[in-house]
């Protein structure tokens, strides 16, 4: 066994950090990001680089009303240096990429061999779900995932103080990590690691308390973040009563569980790792059923997909998982077949090919929001489509031409519409930008149309 980290795991690491910053950076220059998340954190993290309340216009919610991530104040501090979006699309690429160096010294810790250990960060490297969750804005949870792995890795060196402080980072980061924790806990009951558990589970609950009576109360009155409300009506009103719900009456949520559709997720989920899990590999494993509840609960079905990010700690357990299993049968070979089952799981699970046509969608329209940029003044109010506001975002007043923005247009005093009706965006609709874009004119604004349908006005008294 070998316990070093090698200078070559940390070059492939970087190298694939590159490369991942490099593909997301293509998805966002070709219009494909949203502000449903990108556009969002890239104003606030604008937004606290200013010294600024970090209140983004287009929810008029603080930071850490969203989930509570305080974390997120360090991107302050990089867009005080400078103010860049590729701040956020490549921390998050190399979060994911160096997630590899904890997972090779979980290996090594389970006694594996080099070559198994570099199949251990191959198997990282390859859930179909890390490269979808790169792809998908930005989301501040992901850079905790090189920390979660970190964690297992203390709790099995038993250095209960490092633990600990990766879990309060883990926290910082996004509340629902919340579940991480108390799944971690769980696992840790199933070895009757008291001390651990009764830690792990009192942190938990801290932060629960702390979130619902002090945080949320101050920045939002009380309501928490707005999607727990809507996606968990069925568990509770809030952000609290919800996870007070699963806690106190666990069995609820079981009631409301599509059960087709979630073995199909499950399946998904487990497909590229399942091969190598062994009854070894339950014990970690348990520590991913607090999440999956709640993933199986939610009335979005986008919970429960690899496109998005609600899942992206369960491969870093089902990857873990994997390491168990392969202890249990050292060898000194390499496991081309099982690599070959996780390239082709990859590529069946993974979504490269929307290089080659959903992400084309927009190419043609690149060039003329380009020049509409230019016409752009930093004091601009501008309401746009969903995927130009992470193009425009590090300004005080932006939002997209939802419903609930476009009937209160005008009285919102945006002095810029730079909208699509042919490429409404989402969230929006060719009727309602249609119809902002003709009583715009109607008020005799400074108009002006492309061939792809892109449309700057600019209202009278906010000419330059």
């Amino acid at each position: 066994m070998n316990s070093t980290l090698t200078p070559r795991l940390w070059w492939t690491a970087l190298g694939l950090g590159f490369l991942g910053w490099g593909v997301a950076a293509s998805r966002h220059w070709l219009l494909q990001s949203n502000a449903y998340d990108l556009g969002l954190f890239d104003q606030w993290a604008w937004l606290l680089g200013k010294g600024l309340p970090p209140i983004s216009s287009m929810e008029n919610v603080h930071v850490l009303a969203d989930h509570g991530a305080w974390g997120f104040y360090l991107s302050g501090l990089l867009y005080w240096f400078h103010p860049s979006i590729h701040w956020l699309l490549a921390s998050q690429a190399f979060a994911l990429s160096l997630t590899a160096i904890p997972i090779w010294m979980l290996g090594t810790q389970a006694g594996l061999p080099r070559r198994l250990c570099w199949f251990s960060c191959l198997l990282w490297w390859l859930q179909p779900l890390v490269f979808n969750v790169n792809l998908f804005d930005f989301h501040p949870e992901v850079w905790v995932m090189p920390g979660l792995a970190m964690a297992i890795w203390c709790q099995r060196q038993q250095r209960f103080g490092g633990w600990l402080l990766l879990l309060i980072l883990m926290l910082g980061c996004r509340d629902g990590l919340i579940l991480v924790t108390l799944g971690l806990s769980l696992s840790l009951l199933i070895q009757k690691r008291w001390k651990w558990a009764l830690a792990g589970t009192g942190l938990s609950g801290a932060w629960i308390l702390l979130l619902s009576q002090w945080l949320y109360p101050s920045f939002r009155n009380g309501e928490g973040p707005k999607a727990a409300g809507q996606m968990f009506s069925h568990l509770g009103d809030n952000f609290g009563d919800i996870l007070f719900t699963l806690i106190s009456r666990p069995w609820l949520a079981f009631t409301h569980i599509d059960l087709e559709g979630s073995a199909f997720y499950i399946l998904v989920l487990i497909l590229p790792t399942l091969p190598f899990w062994r009854r070894r590999s339950l014990v970690i494993l348990s520590a991913a059923l607090p999440l999956i509840v709640v993933n199986l609960n939610a009335e979005a079905s986008s919970y429960r997909t690899l496109i998005h990010h609600y899942s992206l700690p369960l491969a870093v357990l089902s990857v873990t998982a994997a390491i168990d299993g392969l202890a249990l049968q050292p060898r000194t070979d390499f496991p081309w077949k099982g690599l070959t089952w996780a390239i082709a799981c990859w590529i069946a699970l993974a979504k490269p090919w929307f290089f080659t046509g959903p992400y084309l969608n927009k190419i043609g329209m690149i060039g003329d929001v380009q020049q509409a940029i230019t016409k752009l003044t930093p004091q601009d109010r501008v309401l746009t489509t969903s995927y130009l506001v992470p193009q425009i975002s590090q300004r005080q007043h932006i939002a997209f031409a939802k419903q609930s923005q476009s009937n209160q247009a005008f009285q919102n005093n945006w002095t810029v519409f730079l909208l699509n009706p042919n490429q409404p965006g989402w969230g929006s609709k060719r009727s309602i930008q249609k119809h902002l874009l003709d009583q715009a004119e109607a008020k005799n604004w400074a108009c002006e149309r492309w061939d792809s349908g892109l449309t700057f006005c600019r209202k009278p008294s906010a000419a330059t």
